[in-house]
């Protein structure tokens, strides 16, 4: 009886990590850019982010965030935003890259527990395996796109992007100084000795 209902429990904990899967997008081509709040902030005009996890691009040596799990309130959430970023380009923080969406899985959560009744083994690769050398293949060419990857990164996109944030940045901070120097103007009353000088009512100042 008591192995019963460790089956039992273990078989419950599965089945509300994959309601969680389904409440959850993948999102990616996100830009280095973008933080936890800036996309909860670009994604709570239409839904309501309960969790966000970026997921690292281990391609890069950097580890720069490529991709994130947005966990929404409902399943109908996650479904009507996966439709809106296919129906127009979704962009966050003004990049020159739109976010691409789709429905997770749940191989992409590394924290998923283990499936009930789920046996998974591995083993080395012998020199003398018939797979040995598809296997040294296949890491080969994972190096080569690994390299490709981080020269287009550095040498044109991050580049672009960096300069675009600065940008943005800078604009900010003017657009401040602009509202710093329009409240300290109504504050110390020039703008009424002002409309009084010119004979222009305060509210048309």
């Amino acid at each position: 009886m008591k192995r019963r209902l460790l089956m039992a429990a273990s078989a419950e904990e599965y089945a509300a990590f994959e309601e969680r899967v389904r409440r959850t997008v993948y999102m990616d081509n996100l830009s280095p850019q973008v933080t936890e709040n800036v996309l909860k902030a670009a994604l709570d005009q239409f839904v309501n982010v309960v969790n966000v996890q970026f997921i690292p691009n281990y391609i890069n040596p950097q580890s720069l965030p490529r991709a994130a799990l947005v966990e929404m309130e409902t399943l109908n959430q996650a479904s009507a935003i996966i439709a809106e970023m296919a129906d127009s380009p979704f962009m966050v923080l003004g990049m020159p890259r739109p976010v691409r969406a789709r429905t997770a899985e749940v191989e992409m959560f590394d924290s998923r527990p283990k499936k009930p009744g789920r046996k998974i083994t591995y083993k080395w690769l012998d020199p003398e395996d018939p797979d040995f050398e598809v296997a040294r293949k296949i890491k080969v060419l994972t190096r080569k796109h690994a390299s490709e990857t981080e020269f287009l990164l550095n040498q044109h996109q991050l580049k672009e992007e960096e300069n675009l944030a600065n940008q943005q940045l800078e604009t900010l901070k003017a657009h401040y100084k602009k509202y710093e120097l329009i409240d300290a103007v109504l504050s110390d009353n020039t703008a009424k000795k002002l409309a009084d000088r010119y004979r222009i009512p305060l509210s048309d100042a």
